[in-house]
C-alpha cells in the first residue's frame, strides 16, 4: 500500500510507520546532548543560526547506528528526501553531500506525518508569493501550475494574492537570515508533496531499499535512455531458462510424497495426537534436544542440508561428525555468523572482531579455509563492521560443507547407527483423517418443543430404547 493510497479518501492523514521511524532519528539527531552538533554556518555574507553539515550528519548517523559510511550516507538521504532536514545552498535539490554544504532541520509544522493535508489552496498561495517575490520569474512547471490553480480556484484568487502579500510584508521586518530559512523551509515542503515532473514521488513510493538487486530496473522518464533500458530487460528476461510446468508439477509432488509422512495432521501423530489429547508424550518425544531421537527425525535430516542445521539434534550430531574428521570449525564458524547476524546492535563489532581473531587471522586458532576473492571482500567490509560483513565467508563455508561433509555424513557409520537405534513409538488405532472425532448429535432444545410435550417425548425415546428391536 503506498502512501497516497491511505489518503485517497480524502481524510486526515495518517501517521504512518515509515514517518515514524524517520522522526525517531530525526528526534535523536536534534538531542541537545548526544545528537548532531548545530553552530552558525555562513552562507556568502548571511550568517545561518543553528545549522549544521551534511558532513557531520554522516558522521553522526554511523557512529550513532554502527554502519558503514555507504549506509549512513543512504539513510541520511532518505531524512533529507522527506523534507525532515533541508539544504541551504541549494534549496531546489534535495540531496545529502558529505561536505561542508549548510544544512537545517525542517520545522515541526512542515514535517510529513502531520494531520493536515497539502491543499492546493495553500500551494496557489505559497506560488503567488513566490511570483509576487520574482516578479514573474518562476520555473516553467510552476507557471504552469500557477495558471492552472488560477483557473481552478479563481472564485477565491483575490483572498491567495491577499494572503500573499500579507505574508510578504511581515517577512520584510524579519532578518535576512530568518527569511532565507523561511523561503527554503516552504520550498523543501513543497518539492515532497509536488515534486518536479519526471521525478519521483516519495510520498506515493515510500522509502527506497539501499541496495537493488542485480538487473532490478530504476524508474526513468520515457526518454531515449528509459527505451533502451526496456529492450534490454525484455531480451533479459526472453533469454532467461524456463521450467517447463510439468516438471515445476512433479518435483512439488514429490516434495509432498517426501514430507507426507512427517506430517503430523495427514499422517498421524504417534504414540498419541496431542491436539486432541491431553498426552504430551509426541512433545517429549521429539523435544530439542533428546537422548534418543525418533526414527522419522533422523530420517528426516537426510531431504536436506538445511533440515539437517534447522535441527539442534542433528547439528549435535554432525559437529561430533566433523570432529571426526577435523573440520568442526566449519560448522563453528558458520554458527558464529549466525549469532552476529541475529545479535545485538551494540556488540556487532565486538562479535566481528571475536570471528576474525578465532576463524580468520593468520594466526587463528580454528582457521578456515576460504578463497582469495572471498577473503579479500571479508576484510573490506571487517573495515566498517556491520551484521552482515561476514555473509560471503558463510556461504562459502555453508556450500563446502554441503556439498562436500554432508554427503559424506549420510554415508557413515554414525548416522547408518543412529538411524538403526532411533526410536519407533508404538503404533495405535490411526484414522484417515486423525484430526477428526466422532460426530456427536445434541439433543433438540426443550425450548423448541411444544409446551408439556418434550417431557413425554423424551419418555417414550427413553422407553423405545430399552425395548428390542425386532430381528
Amino acid at each position: 500500500m503506498t502512501l497516497r493510497a491511505l489518503r485517497s479518501a480524502g481524510g486526515p492523514r495518517l501517521q504512518l510507520p515509515c514517518l515514524a521511524k524517520l522522526e525517531r532519528v530525526v528526534l535523536a539527531m536534534q538531542d541537545p546532548d548526544m545528537g548532531v552538533k548545530l553552530r552558525h554556518q555562513r552562507l556568502l555574507i548571511t550568517a545561518i543560526p543553528h545549522a549544521m553539515t551534511g558532513s557531520d550528519l554522516v558522521e553522526w548517523l554511523a557512529q550513532k547506528y554502527g554502519v558503514a559510511e555507504e549506509e549512513a550516507l543512504h539513510l541520511g538521504n532518505l531524512v533529507v528526501k522527506y523534507g525532515y532536514i533541508y539544504p541551504l545552498k541549494d534549496p531546489r535539490s534535495l540531496l545529502l553531500r558529505a561536505d561542508e554544504t549548510p544544512y537545517r532541520f525542517q520545522t515541526p509544522y512542515f514535517w510529513m506525518s502531520t494531520k493536515w493535508p497539502a491543499t492546493e489552496l495553500d500551494y496557489a498561495i505559497y506560488l503567488a508569493k513566490k511570483n509576487i517575490r520574482k516578479q514573474g520569474d518562476l520555473i516553467e512547471h510552476e507557471k504552469e501550475d500557477y495558471s492552472q490553480l488560477h483557473k481552478r480556484i479563481n472564485h477565491a484568487w483575490d483572498f491567495v494574492v491577499m494572503q500573499a502579500r500579507e505574508q510578504l510584508r511581515a517577512a520584510k521586518q524579519r532578518r535576512r537570515g530568518d527569511r532565507i530559512v523561511t523561503e527554503c523551509q516552504e520550498q523543501a515542503y513543497w518539492l515532497v508533496n509536488r515534486p518536479l515532473p519526471g521525478s519521483l514521488n516519495v510520498m506515493e513510493l515510500g522509502p527506497e531499499e539501499r541496495t537493488r538487486r542485480q538487473g532490478a530496473r530504476v524508474q526513468l522518464g520515457k526518454n531515449a535512455g528509459y527505451y533502451k533500458q526496456e529492450i534490454r530487460f525484455c531480451r533479459t528476461a526472453m533469454s532467461r531458462t524456463r521450467v517447463k510446468s510439468s516438471i515445476c508439477l512433479e518435483g512439488y509432488i514429490k516434495f509432498n510424497e517426501q514430507y507426507v509422512p512427517h506430517d503430523p495432521i495427514m499422517s498421524g501423530c504417534l504414540p498419541s495426537n496431542p491436539w486432541i489429547t491431553d498426552d504430551t508424550t509426541y512433545w517429549a518425544m521429539n523435544a530439542p534436544t533428546v537422548s534418543a531421537p525418533t526414527k522419522l527425525r533422523v530420517e528426516r535430516w537426510s531431504f536436506s542440508f538445511q533440515e539437517l542445521l534447522s535441527d539442534l539434534l542433528g547439528r549435535a550430531q554432525f559437529l561430533e561428525f566433523l570432529q571426526k574428521e577435523f573440520s568442526a570449525e566449519n560448522l563453528s564458524f558458520w554458527e558464529a555468523c549466525e549469532a552476529l547476524r541475529h545479535g545485538d546492535q551494540a556488540r556487532i563489532a565486538e562479535m566481528v572482531d571475536s570471528i576474525y581473531q578465532q576463524f580468520l587471522a593468520p594466526s587463528a586458532t580454528r582457521w578456515v579455509n576460504i578463497d582469495s576473492k572471498t577473503m579479500e571482500r571479508t576484510l573490506e567490509g571487517i573495515k566498517h563492521p556491520h551484521r552482515h560483513v561476514m555473509d560471503d565467508a558463510q556461504m562459502h563455508i555453508y556450500m563446502l560443507m554441503k556439498k562436500d561433509s554432508y554427503p559424506r555424513f549420510l554415508k557413515s557409520d554414525s548416522y547408518k547407527n543412529l538411524l538403526a537405534e532411533a526410536t519407533i513409538p508404538p503404533e495405535t488405532k490411526k484414522r484417515v483423517f486423525p484430526f477428526m472425532r466422532k460426530p456427536r448429535h445434541s439433543s433438540p432444545s426443550p425450548a423448541l418443543l411444544p409446551s408439556g410435550d418434550h417431557e413425554g417425548k423424551a419418555e417414550e425415546r427413553s422407553r423405545a430404547g430399552l425395548e428390542p428391536q425386532p430381528m
